[in-house]
């Protein structure tokens, strides 16, 4: 599994996900993981997650599954990159070491016999993830199975936005194909849009950078790196993941779309039968 990223790394079609996530960790604050931890309560509409399994599909840095085994989950991490794994590690062993409750592997949504293996859950979260593996419509179903009879999906994809979205998809083949090209859509993009979000604290009278935090607990910067190298990339309408999933025995309880960059978020419910 490593090989093969290695490979897609060397051929320009992969991002280092695990690399910008290590260095978001250095930000990694109790402010944060609150933050975290109050958007998991709002998006579900919880106010913990006591005796509810977790499964978290990509875990990037870790701090959603950090989040949610401070709700109360029991958590079981993974991740297709091994640094994205090794972040996951090291919150687990900084918060909860040698916590029986909260499981951390390298593995492949694109695998289904392993995500057969790993049994049912209550939740299975996927945020900005399932559109990275290059075969996102595989991804979403694969990210399906493990979901408990009334157990919830919950997942967060880029929203298609035509001719934009290929526009962006040839600046991250550029990003991603050598230190040439990233350091040029670097000093490019940076500070295009560090100059945007200042405008848009001067008219508003908000700080957005503050406000960015708040929003997940995320890193405005490290999430713009992200977004200008995140190869694979792929998007979607919200219909057409409703209709895929509702073909698939899952009810949408909860949808939160935007109309330009980003992520349109989705909550199902699956079917008891």
């Amino acid at each position: 599994m490593t090989s093969d990223i290695n490979l897609e790394l060397a051929a320009g079609k992969r991002f280092e996900f695990g690399k910008n996530w290590s260095r978001f960790l250095t930000t990694v604050n109790d402010n944060r993981i609150l933050e975290a931890e109050r958007s998991l309560k709002e998006m579900l509409g919880v106010s913990d997650l006591a005796g509810k399994t977790w499964l978290d599909i990509g875990s990037g840095s870790g701090l959603f599954s950090l989040a949610a085994r401070r709700l109360g989950a029991r958590v079981y991490s993974f991740d297709y990159d091994p640094d994205s794994v090794a972040c996951t590690t090291l919150l687990r062993s900084r918060f909860f070491p040698d916590d029986p409750e909260w499981k951390v592997e390298q593995g492949s949504v694109l695998n289904p016999e392993y995500l057969k293996s790993l049994g049912k859950f209550d939740v299975v979260y996927s945020w900005g993830v399932l559109h990275h593996t290059g075969q996102m419509w595989n991804a979403i179903e694969n990210a399906a199975i493990p979901v408990a009879p009334g157990g919830k999906l919950f997942i967060a994809i880029y929203n298609d936005q035509g001719l934009r979205s290929d526009i962006w998809l040839k600046i991250k083949q550029l990003y991603c194909s050598g230190s040439l090209g990233r350091n040029f859509i670097l000093a490019v993009f940076i500070p295009y849009f560090f100059t945007r979000s200042l405008l848009k604290c001067i008219v508003t009278g908000k700080n957005v950078f503050k406000n960015y935090k708040k929003e997940r607990g995320m890193s405005i910067y490290y999430d713009w790196v992200d977004w200008l190298g995140g190869l694979p990339f792929e998007v979607s309408t919200p219909r057409k993941i409703i209709e895929f999933l509702n073909a698939r025995g899952f009810t949408l309880t909860t949808k939160h779309t935007t109309r330009s960059l980003g992520n349109n978020q989705f909550i199902f419910i699956k079917s008891d039968v």
